[in-house]
């Protein structure tokens, strides 16, 4: 075998190597979250949270509570209306939990894949200035998701029914389903002007490109927005399309920023 090709299979291995690791702490921080809960442990009259076997009252079930007592407007109840919705749920929660705690590792493990070609100084600039920001970003969209996006659409989506006295009920699955496709939207969207900055700074494309085709991109945001919600309302789709034009206008003003920067 050429030396090259050794080479190559050594960047597979290291990839593969890497992608496993990823594999194996994602899938064990989801374990963790459905066969153990923290609870409130007393010891010599001393008391402290700490991690407890349990089936039912694990973390991700928790997670489920926090999430239903925060987002659920007044008056809805949650139920379930066949055998397995719960747990289904608790389940889609631990998938979240996982993938969400493992993004730091994610990006140090992509960061440590790609460093070895570049400089010192470029590695260390990569990292504060493309890798992890886009931590930062994706738990900022989850956190705008979480205490704007997805109160404000479910209470405006089930005020109606309360106003004409209709009995409100929300089914389990579709609630964690909604609001896992809020999170994951939310999470990918708010990486739209680290992208943009991305390309534009490696020469890709231009400033000029962003300004001129600023309507196509709205076009696209919208198609996106309706793929992503999970109901056909076309209000939620709303709240996902202002918020990335949003952000794409302040990528749009990072980019500007950082051109006359450079001048």
């Amino acid at each position: 075998m050429a030396p090259g090709d050794m080479l190559f299979m050594d960047h597979v291995k290291e990839l593969r190597n890497r992608f496993l690791r990823i594999l194996v702490i994602t899938i064990a921080i989801m374990i963790i979250c459905t066969v153990f809960g923290i609870h409130l442990v007393t010891v010599n009259n001393y008391s402290f949270y700490f991690l407890v076997p349990t089936v039912y009252n694990n973390i991700a079930s928790q997670v489920t509570i926090f999430l239903s007592n925060n987002l659920i407007p007044h008056g809805v109840d949650l139920i379930q209306t066949a055998p397995g919705q719960a747990l289904y749920a608790q389940i889609y929660v631990a998938i979240l939990i996982s993938v969400s705690c493992s993004i730091p590792l994610i990006v140090r493990e992509v960061f440590g894949f790609v460093s070895p070609a570049m400089s010192f100084k470029s590695r260390e600039k990569a990292f504060f200035m493309y890798l992890l920001p886009t931590s930062i970003l994706f738990i900022s969209g989850m956190a705008f998701s979480f205490y704007l996006a997805i109160p404000i659409t479910l209470t405006f989506l089930y005020e109606y029914g309360q106003t004409i006295g209709v009995l409100t009920f929300l089914n389990i699955s579709d609630f964690i389903n909604f609001v896992l496709q809020f999170f994951i939207a939310f999470g990918i969207s708010f990486q739209l002007p680290l992208v943009m900055f991305i390309l534009t700074a490696s020469g890709l494309i231009s400033l000029q490109f962003w300004i001129k085709n600023l309507k196509y991109a709205l076009l696209i945001m919208i198609i996106f927005g309706a793929i992503i919600t999970p109901d056909g309302s076309g209000i939620t789709m709303w709240c996902i399309t202002i918020p990335m034009l949003a952000l794409y206008l302040i990528g749009i003003a990072i980019i500007t920023l950082k051109e006359k920067g450079n001048k």
